[in-house]
């Protein structure tokens, strides 16, 4: 696949590498930006093909993402405006909806919508000079890009806020004790980090990995009992598979399991 604002690579066996292209707008989110990514994680929902994790991470030092492209949106009309944010709605949507594990790898600044794409990952390691900050309200609007939602599920609800009213930027440091990054890396490491840890996950069972992701994501949104119920209809899924038996299998035979993803 070839995308615009996009570079899409395989460097591991079933791991998936999507890279912003827009360096030279620190990475940021435009309509075609969205769209290409629309366009890759959509896909995958309907056929992940060989894919058993993806990372996503920035071109360039500068940048994850930062944010929306205000130039593109300068002189903008209302309608046109809520337009495209409903391009962006539909992003997010598909970010969070992969079926498949998403690592975030923030190489640099994560601002408003760059913050807000990395918070919809399953999980991110950063660079240790990445910053971060969500500041809509500073311009006038409020994070519409699941910001006010992603955030406060990984940081809590009095630091979500905080956060988001005062418009101020914290550290990569700060975003791992709160939560919000699992491990920070010199920035010439974290690429290697991020797919280090993806092919881990690719190596075991993808129907299994892909069920765990949803049983875990659904099932914060539910009541215990109700999120118990769901997590035994995800894991009766994974029984009648090939894999489960090919892991028993392996197991008692002392060797590396090779699953097929069926």
């Amino acid at each position: 696949m070839t995308f615009e604002t996009l570079t899409i690579e395989h460097p591991r066996d079933h791991v998936l590498l999507v890279t912003m292209t827009r360096p030279d707008a620190a990475n940021a989110m435009n309509t075609q930006l969205s769209r290409d990514m629309i366009a890759v994680f959509e896909g995958l929902a309907l056929d992940p093909g060989d894919t058993r994790c993806v990372v996503v991470t920035g071109a360039g030092e500068r940048a994850f993402c930062a944010g929306g492209d205000l130039k593109e949106r300068n002189g903008m009309t209302d309608a046109a405006w809520q337009r495209q944010h409903a391009v962006f709605e539909r992003m997010v949507r598909a970010l969070i909806d992969c079926p498949v594990p998403v690592i975030g790898a923030v190489n640099g600044a994560a601002y408003g919508g760059g913050c807000e794409i990395a918070a919809t990952m399953d999980f991110l390691y950063a660079a240790d000079t990445a910053r971060f900050a969500m500041t809509e309200a500073s311009l006038g609007i409020i994070p519409g890009a699941g910001g006010t939602q992603t955030l406060a599920r990984a940081m809590g609800e009095r630091r979500a806020k905080e956060l988001i009213l005062s418009c101020r930027p914290f550290t990569a440091a700060q975003a791992m004790e709160w939560g919000l990054v699992n491990a920070l890396y010199p920035r010439s490491e974290l690429r290697q980090a991020a797919l280090d840890a993806a092919a881990r996950i690719a190596a075991n069972a993808p129907v299994a990995v892909r069920q765990a992701k949803q049983a875990i994501h659904r099932g914060l949104s539910m009541a215990l009992r109700d999120g118990l119920a769901f997590e035994i209809e995800a894991y009766n899924r994974t029984v009648p598979t090939d894999d489960r038996r090919e892991g028993v299998r392996a197991f008692n035979e002392k060797r590396k399991p090779v699953f097929r993803g069926c």
